[in-house]
């Protein structure tokens, strides 16, 4: 199975975060990605410049024997046609999708000039992948320290526990 965390904080020429969300759902269907599951839209101030626009966010599971590189490909194919613009790490963005977990394996690969790990290497301090995810995959354990997604969450700090949102498209 494959997980993958997807996120907005800006507008596109499509719609606003949810209509982007949801186009980049919709465009990994049309390239052969079967989505098993969804998470609720989830809301947190933006990581980490938190001044800038809300994030929406969301996980997906999806079922698929495509290769890393493939998933890659189709992943930064999606991000570019929801207008997405790579210029400082971390701005703003019409379209952000992470692999959170690649058929439980290990590993770190480069596809052009973008570097991958996986599972991605912040989401255990990350209310916005953390919870999501226990929504869709409740006994989901992380495949390198194999710590469930429960004691993940507890990990985190109250404060940021607090700070996220389950929120319904308007």
């Amino acid at each position: 199975m494959i997980l993958l965390g997807i996120g907005s904080n800006l507008e596109s020429s499509f719609g606003n975060r949810f209509t982007n969300i949801d186009l980049s759902i919709s465009h990994l269907k049309k390239n052969k990605l079967k989505v098993l599951s969804q998470s609720s839209y989830y809301e947190t101030l933006s990581y980490p410049n938190k001044k800038n626009p809300k994030f929406i966010n969301v996980v997906v599971s999806i079922s698929s024997d495509i290769s890393f590189v493939n998933l890659v490909s189709i992943i930064v194919y999606v991000e570019e046609k929801l207008e997405r613009k790579r210029n400082i790490k971390n701005d703003p963005r019409t379209c952000d999708i992470d692999i959170i977990d690649f058929n439980n394996q290990v590993f770190k690969k480069k596809f052009k000039n973008l570097e991958f790990q996986v599972p991605h290497k912040s989401m255990i301090s990350r209310n916005f992948v953390l919870y999501p995810l226990q929504e869709i995959q409740p006994y989901w354990k992380h495949p390198e320290t194999n710590k469930d997604i429960n004691n993940l969450i507890k990990k985190l700090d109250q404060k940021y526990k607090k700070s996220i949102l389950t929120i319904k498209k308007p």
